[in-house]
């Protein structure tokens, strides 16, 4: 079985390190990951610069882009196979919510599903690297028990019987005896993020950071910020269909309506 690996953090984050150690003795696992940190880049890719792969000491190869680019160049060229699955991860901090929008962790995940490979993206609750290496041991205890389905995955036409999958997983950040086990639960939701921050630069010039994001605000039972609070690993099966199914019946007399209007003018 072959794994790439990558992340939104960088290829010396901690985060990768552990990941790759726990699933090294698992399968061939190769790691093609940013060069620097890569957070909330989502799934942009680099179109209009050249990238470049270097091999690190340790033997990880990086990449000066962004964690969409790891995966697209490593399953358009670099590995020169397909993997049977894609990891990213683990990521410094919780992708629970809105976030997976944003997330450059769940964003390289995606980047291997929409090549038709299973992906795993996994993040830690909390800031700081608390408890990675227990985590690391959670994600492998995942990762163990797929790999023997992942032999029936054989293209995007199996996402609906289950055998090509996105998967985003949230650890907190506990001792392994601490973890109350794993629970299936959907997205949450977040308040708006806080006010963007401003400062004057040395040449005078005002300066924009964004704001940091906003505090749960769905966050009922059955939500990956529930479950998590409860001391539970969270999986999320995520999909790229982002159609509002519901309401396509409400929109269709406006197309109607407009498609009169042009009728009417030619």
């Amino acid at each position: 079985m072959k794994i790439l690996l990558s992340n939104d953090d960088g290829y010396q984050a901690p985060g990768i390190v552990a990941l790759y150690e726990a699933l090294k003795d698992l399968a061939d696992v190769e790691v093609v990951a940013p060069e620097h940190n890569n957070s909330a880049k989502s799934n942009a890719l680099t179109l209009h610069s050249p990238l470049y792969v270097h091999r690190a000491a340790n033997g990880f190869r990086y990449v000066n882009g962004t964690p969409a680019d790891c995966v697209h160049i490593a399953l358009t060229g670099l590995l020169g196979y397909r993997p049977d699955l894609v990891v990213s991860g683990i990521n410094n901090g919780a992708n629970m919510g809105d976030d997976t929008i944003y997330s450059g962790t769940v964003g390289a995940a995606m980047e291997g599903y929409l090549f038709g490979v299973p992906a795993i993206a996994f993040s830690q609750t909390e800031k700081g690297w608390a408890h990675l290496d227990d985590a690391a041991a959670t994600a492998r205890q995942l990762v163990a028990q797929l790999l023997p389905t992942l032999a029936c995955a054989d293209g995007p036409d199996t996402a609906r019987d289950g055998a090509h999958w996105l998967l985003n997983v949230n650890i907190p950040n506990l001792p392994r005896h601490a973890l109350r086990g794993f629970k299936v639960a959907r997205l949450g939701r977040r308040h708006a993020a806080e006010a963007v921050i401003t400062q004057q630069s040395p040449r005078g010039d005002t300066m924009y950071w964004i704001g940091s994001a906003g505090a749960a605000r769905e966050d009922g039972e059955g939500t990956d910020f529930h479950a998590t609070a409860q001391g539970y690993a969270t999986i999320t099966p995520l999909q790229v269909d982002l159609t509002d199914h519901a309401v396509l019946p409400y929109w269709a007399p406006t197309a109607s309506r407009l498609t009169q209007t042009l009728q009417g003018l030619a």
